[in-house]
């Protein structure tokens, strides 16, 4: 198998949502053939860059977000390949660290004060990883006080606030006053999402993003991240 084979087979594996080599993906011939957890340890011993590998991955993920928006692709569907993607990374991580390569940013997200709701925020947590975000999870029904102390200690980048109830949804106004009186506001930007919130909500709010799903939480972080370059 050569180099180019090796990344596309593990692009196309991506979008196939096959993990390892036991999983059946949605073509039935794949079946049996190396998934992505193999054919990253194939990549990394053929030599090839990390980057190489990465941009495969993403690639695919890219393709499988086209394919969820167009609803060819479902949230099981979706998981699987970004669940793989997790599994690349993992692989890749000890790598990446030795060669002192930065993660895009560090992102954390928890739901909020009162909400024991986790689905959304666990396949964003996902996704983020799978695109190169650090993500620190800080878990469901989280205090306020409990985020301002991880931003205080930690200073990520970006902070993700979950709500799936309009009974829970202002605990997110509440996190973002305490940011304010804390005096950590502008050290970290304030993304939302939930069935309960919207964009208007988030304006309103003073938050800096809402994300209908965690491919626009992506698209939304990697603007925040050019303009922080450029």
């Amino acid at each position: 198998m050569t180099e180019d084979d090796i990344i596309a087979r593990l692009k196309e594996n991506v979008i196939q949502g096959r993990k390892t080599q036991q999983d059946e993906g949605i073509d039935e011939k794949l079946s049996g053939t190396p998934g992505v957890v193999e054919l990253t340890r194939l990549a990394l011993e053929k030599r090839i860059s990390l980057e190489e590998i990465i941009n495969a991955l993403t690639a695919g993920m890219r393709v499988v977000g086209e394919k969820y928006s167009s609803k060819e692709y479902f949230i099981p569907d979706m998981l699987a390949s970004a669940e793989a993607v997790g599994e690349a990374m993992e692989i890749l991580k000890p790598l990446l660290e030795a060669a002192n390569v930065e993660t895009k940013g560090k992102f954390a997200i928890a739901t909020v004060h009162g909400d024991i709701h986790d689905i959304g925020k666990n396949i964003v947590a996902i996704l983020l990883r799978g695109a190169g975000y650090e993500v620190n999870d800080l878990g469901t029904d989280v205090p306020t006080e409990k985020i301002i102390e991880f931003i205080k200690k930690e200073s990520p980048d970006y902070l993700g606030l979950s709500a799936l109830l309009t009974t829970t949804m202002t605990e997110m106004g509440v996190v973002i006053e305490a940011l304010k009186d804390s005096g950590l506001r502008d050290r970290v930007k304030v993304l939302i999402g939930g069935a309960a919130v919207s964009d208007e909500y988030a304006q309103g709010i003073g938050a800096d993003a809402y994300c209908v799903d965690g491919f626009q939480a992506i698209k939304v972080l990697d603007s925040f991240q050019q303009a922080k370059t450029s």
